[in-house]
């Protein structure tokens, strides 16, 4: 591609830590339970649950009549209902002084030094300290917590060998970077120098352990809460059957006259007695967000993504103006579109192609005259030109980006058909034939357009017929002098 477009190299996800902060909860793979849960009142259940279920108990949060508690279901640990759920119906509501945020670090021992951390690693710092603290407060939520999650940042070399190609590789590889290096910065600035408020030494296997749990439990989007994890309502569960967010949690006062705060947690469904309590977690993550964060995917295809990252590179001579066109239209140096399987082009991917193209004959266009109408003129093809070049540049993109893999769809779907894989196999194996489905799909959408390039109508025809210079049957009008 010339100078004036540049693609980055195999449509990168640049990972962000601040996207995945949405509603996190169980570590585990959702499935339809097909045998009864060990209840909360079963001496089956494992003792640090029961310890658990009591320690709340003793807090006045739950009780003989609470609708819902602990159970081992096929996830690992879930909510059951105790009896019939109604429709937004509550399930359980917890108090503030139950909750770990960012204000509970800093009523702690390590406050004064957590001031100028991100809120997540005081967090995180937080937990660590609390799970090596034997008289911790906390001691037996935190003995309930999972060492570790099916998150891909936990997964080993081996297993992430199997995700060579994809997007979420390079992203777990660029989360994992991120998670090491906020953790060396934690290490010169607070660990080493208050060796005396940690009873253990804390290492970057410590800060990975925290992170995955925040990944995959803390709530947030909350009303003044943008990151806390919540005591029993953590162990909510997704189903996938259940598509709608709303209501299903909400922070609200605990009474009229009380200024304490409450974490509701509601059932967004029916739900009859015995049967596992469910909530969405997010309707708008992809299958590879849902992977990194939670440690599962789903069959449905709309969870199928790919990112495409293009940018305009500073080596372009009009940088400056294609800039300001993108700014202006809510857009930036590099744009990033979320492409999804079976779904149309994303809204403003073909305009900021168009503009990144734009060069030779059709730069007039970039012009101040036409500041405030390009952007719709760039809703329809520039010139033939400037269409296939973007064809060209998508298509070579797809194609290298799926080249990356060592192997085809049709031999991912048959190692999938065999079944009895392990679960992060098995994930592996869906995220790579969705991501490979959405290149292919994206190839040929620039592969019909390339076919449609001759029959296309650029700029210059449409301006000359606003202009009634070209006929019904498209032939230039001209006008005889006398």
């Amino acid at each position: 591609m010339s100078a004036s477009v540049a693609v980055v190299s195999g449509f990168l996800r640049i990972p962000s830590i601040q996207k995945s902060q949405n509603p996190s909860f169980l570590f585990s793979r959702p499935k339809k339970s097909l045998v009864r849960p060990i209840s909360a009142s079963s001496s089956e259940l494992p003792e640090n649950v029961r310890n658990f279920w009591k320690w709340l108990r003793d807090q006045g949060v739950v009780s003989g009549k609470s609708v819902a508690e602990p159970a081992v279901v096929p996830e690992g640990l879930g909510l059951v209902a105790r009896r019939d759920i109604g429709r937004n119906e509550v399930v359980l509501e917890i108090p503030k002084r139950l909750w770990i945020n960012p204000e509970t670090v800093t009523a702690s021992k390590i406050g004064p030094l957590c001031g100028g951390l991100k809120p997540w690693v005081s967090v995180a710092l937080f937990l660590i300290r609390e799970k090596y603290e034997e008289e911790s407060s906390w001691r037996v939520y935190l003995d309930m917590l999972p060492q570790s999650t099916d998150s891909t940042v936990f997964w080993s070399e081996e297993e992430l060998a199997e995700l060579k190609g994809t997007q979420l590789l390079s992203t777990t590889l660029g989360v994992k970077e991120y998670v090491e290096n906020e953790f060396l910065k934690l290490e010169q600035e607070i660990l080493l120098p208050n060796k005396d408020l940690f009873s253990s030494r804390i290492t970057l296997d410590d800060f990975i352990w925290a992170f995955g749990i925040l990944k995959s439990r803390a709530f947030s989007r909350l009303r003044g809460q943008n990151l806390v994890l919540i005591p029993l309502a953590d162990l909510i569960n997704h189903n996938p059957a259940i598509k709608t967010e709303d209501y299903a949690y909400e922070i609200k006062g605990a009474g009229l006259f009380s200024r304490d705060l409450l974490f509701s947690l509601k059932s967004p469904v029916y739900v009859k007695a015995g049967e596992q309590v469910y909530i969405q977690y997010d309707l708008n993550k992809s299958n590879a967000e849902l992977a990194l964060d939670y440690g599962f995917v789903e069959s449905n295809p709309k969870r199928n993504s790919y990112t495409l990252t293009i940018e305009i590179p500073e080596s372009d001579p009009f940088f400056g103006d294609k800039l300001d066109i993108a700014e202006s239209n809510k857009m930036g140096e590099t744009g990033y579109f979320d492409i999804v399987d079976g779904q149309t082009l994303p809204a403003g991917m073909l305009q900021y192609l168009r503009l990144v193209a734009l060069g030779g004959p059709d730069a007039f266009l970039l012009e101040s005259i036409f500041n405030n109408t390009i952007w719709g003129h760039l809703e329809l093809p520039v010139s033939r030109t400037n269409e296939e070049l973007i064809c060209r540049v998508v298509r070579d993109a797809c194609k290298s980006a799926l080249s990356g893999f060592d192997t085809t769809i049709e031999e991912d779907e048959k190692l999938l058909d065999k079944g009895k894989l392990e679960p992060r196999l098995e994930m592996a194996l869906k995220i790579r034939i969705g991501e490979k489905r959405v290149l292919l799909q994206i190839d040929q959408i620039f592969k019909d357009r390339e076919l449609e390039l001759d029959i296309l109508e650029y700029y210059q025809e449409r301006r000359l017929k606003d202009l009634g210079l070209v006929g019904e049957q498209g032939d230039i009008i001209f006008w005889e002098t006398k």
